[in-house]
């Protein structure tokens, strides 16, 4: 007969390396962000339609969505995309990081888990240094989806992410 569960000791579950947990977890925010792009872009439109006591230029989101495809065609719905990508890789991986950082530490060598304040406390924590490092990708993507409403003279036409981050530093 074989041994019983209680002569034996128990079987530690095998955990998944940190590291591959924030590539999924920054790499799901990245897929999800491919997908609601063109919502995003959406209302930052309709946020700023209006803007500075002029006329609303869209009265509800599909005419905004129509507005977009003709005058800048179906890819300018994911005009800012890059600035999305970067957004999701920094603020997501950086809050998963400082999270699961802050919960093991407050775990402690026992392994029992913290409290709901305490685990309130580092959420929070972990959502303010995600806010942190994912707040310039966030100025470029309301700038990049922004400029498609503004007159051909005014817009910024940055090319990426990139581009707008180092223009909007310079300038």
């Amino acid at each position: 007969m074989s041994q019983t569960s209680a002569t034996t000791p128990a079987a530690k579950a095998p955990t998944i390396p940190k590291s591959i947990r924030f590539l999924f977890g920054g790499s799901a925010g990245m897929l999800a962000t491919c997908f609601v792009q063109p919502l995003d872009l959406i209302k930052n439109r309709m946020q700023l339609s209006g803007e500075g006591g002029k006329a609303k230029e869209h009265k509800t989101s599909l005419h905004a969505i129509r507005a977009v495809i003709k005058n800048e065609g179906f890819s300018g719905l994911y005009v800012g995309l890059s600035a999305g990508l970067l957004r999701q890789a920094s603020y997501t991986t950086v809050r998963m990081g400082v999270y699961a950082s802050l919960f093991e530490k407050l775990s402690g060598d026992s392994g029992k888990p913290p409290g709901f304040l305490a685990k309130a406390g580092i959420g929070m924590t972990a959502g303010a240094v995600g806010a942190f490092f994912g707040t310039p990708a966030e100025v470029t993507l309301i700038r990049m989806t922004s400029d498609g409403r503004l007159p051909l003279n005014e817009r910024r036409g940055y090319k990426n992410v990139f581009d707008a981050l180092i223009r909007i530093t310079r300038e």
